[in-house]
């Protein structure tokens, strides 16, 4: 059996498992985007994966096969601003719970990926790497990459001078020589080191 085999071990009518995983802790901008899912045994969904090891193409294939066949699945959200005021670990916890929370078919089990649990009563563990491992975090992976993606396509339509559908508001040299050059947006994360040292020097500059 490969380790991306459906394992509904603990699964049944009254305990159906959640996946759940996030994409955008990192970048300057944007909301952290989480997804949970729960799969249906009786539908599997062939070739889920971590996202960062698909490509795109294969990524926007899965994520509609996802949406069209998992029992339920649900993306949550936390903005820059919740994340300034409450860091990115805390809202990105608060984005997980929202996920699951908005699942239209409530889990008995919710397995995250990494090493962190929000606070919730729901019985959960936590797995390294678990969205290598099991195909309802691979597919949760996969739908938040999309998610996230789709709003830094969007922002790039808004604001093509940044460069956001190239570099997904990741820190790289090219999007450091945009805010220098155009400012910092109100869809920025201003408690972020970099975006914070760019906003002081400018208002030393005034």
């Amino acid at each position: 059996m490969s380790n991306l085999e459906l394992d509904f071990s603990l699964s049944s009518d009254a305990q159906l498992v959640a996946g759940v995983d996030e994409v955008g802790r990192g970048p300057l901008v944007g909301d952290v985007v989480t997804a949970a899912v729960i799969l249906d045994p009786a539908c599997p969904i062939e070739g889920l994966n971590d996202s960062k090891k698909l490509s795109e193409k294969k990524r926007l294939v899965l994520a509609e096969a996802i949406r069209q066949n998992a029992l339920a699945y649900c993306i949550g959200r936390a903005t820059p601003e919740e994340i300034d005021e409450l860091n990115i670990l805390h809202a990105t916890m608060l984005a997980m719970r929202r996920a699951v929370e908005g699942l239209a078919i409530q889990p008995g089990w919710v397995r995250v990926d990494g090493n962190r649990l929000p606070k919730w009563s729901y019985p959960s563990e936590a797995v390294v790497k678990g969205d290598s491992l099991y195909p309802e975090i691979s597919a949760a992976s996969i739908l938040a990459k999309v998610e996230r993606d789709a709003d830094m396509l969007a922002l790039d339509k808004q604001y093509p001078q940044y460069g956001f559908a190239a570099h997904k508001g990741y820190p790289t040299k090219a999007h450091f020589s945009a805010i220098a050059e155009h400012g910092v947006l109100p869809c920025y994360r201003k408690s972020f080191k970099p975006v914070r040292a760019i906003i002081t020097q400018s208002d030393i500059n005034e």
